[in-house]
């Protein structure tokens, strides 16, 4: 196995997410539904008041903080911001479509943010933190940000088999292209899903009254069609492994795949596949 070069995963990673941001504001609405109780809870673990400064890290299409910036008026800002450009244009149309007041948008790097010490009241990030080269710096650099007091709220994947939705597919790329395991310290969807894992970064970077839970949300789809088509568009990684492949290979990716989402029919014909996020919450 190749030893891992943070710059050069930091770079392929915003070029994916550079690519996926279409599909992500054509796909945001439906999205969100699946995501609301884990971006509820997020924002009430942040206490949020009027006139609190806000920063989301991560952003994408922006849902969870625009539920934040109500919360925050009269008087607050929230400053939604994302490494990729392409993303923060999808979450400045969905800004515009809502009217949203407040709201700053900023190319921010998670792990080096650009914003002065203990100028915020909170920190969200949905399904960000585990995705970074290094999660424990983007950490520190949140609970620089925070002033005392504050919140950052957090939320990650849980074990691969608690979210066949994603992992069936990642499962079969890898067996049918002979790929090796991830290993586990390196960054990924279910990076911080080991037990102690939250708990020990979130402390590790200085942050105290610390609390985790798990909130189980569910895919559905029409078909099998409708999860292939969900997965090319918001999976940059499965659309370039399904490049890789001849149509041979397709052939029998696409037939592995929906014998095991067959598993996960409901009572209407559609598709129910499960998932579980992991939310934390902690104080600066």
């Amino acid at each position: 196995m190749s030893p891992f070069d943070p710059e050069a995963y930091r770079s392929a990673a915003r070029d994916q997410w550079d690519r996926a941001a279409p599909g992500w504001g054509e796909r945001r609405a439906a999205l969100q539904r699946v995501a609301m109780p884990v971006s509820t809870w997020l924002v009430d673990a942040v206490r949020p008041q009027p006139g609190h400064r806000v920063l989301e890290l991560a952003a994408g299409p922006g849902d969870t903080g625009f539920l934040m910036a109500e919360l925050i008026r009269p008087g607050g800002t929230l400053i939604c911001s994302d490494r990729s450009e392409a993303m923060l244009d999808v979450a400045r149309a969905r800004a515009e479509e809502l009217g949203a007041e407040g709201v700053e948008f900023r190319v921010i790097d998670a792990e080096w943010i650009d914003l002065p010490a203990a100028g915020l009241d909170a920190v969200l990030c949905r399904w960000g933190y585990m995705l970074l080269a290094d999660p424990a710096a983007a950490l520190r650099e949140t609970r620089r940000v925070l002033r005392p007091g504050g919140r950052v709220a957090l939320a990650a994947w849980d074990r691969a088999e608690d979210n066949p939705w994603a992992a069936i597919g990642a499962d079969e790329v890898q067996r049918l292209l002979d790929a090796p395991p991830s290993d586990p310290g390196q960054p990924g969807m279910f990076a911080f899903a080991p037990p102690g894992r939250v708990v020990d970064l979130l402390g590790e970077a200085g942050f105290s009254e610390v609390e985790v839970d798990a909130v189980d949300v569910s895919f559905t789809f029409a078909d099998e069609d409708a999860w292939w088509e969900d997965r090319v568009a918001l999976s940059t990684p499965f659309r370039d492994a399904l490049g890789r492949l001849d149509p041979g290979g397709r052939d029998r990716l696409r037939e592995a795949i929906d014998a095991r989402l067959a598993g996960y029919r409901d009572e209407s014909g559609g598709l129910k596949v499960p998932g579980r996020a992991l939310v934390a919450a902690a104080t600066a």
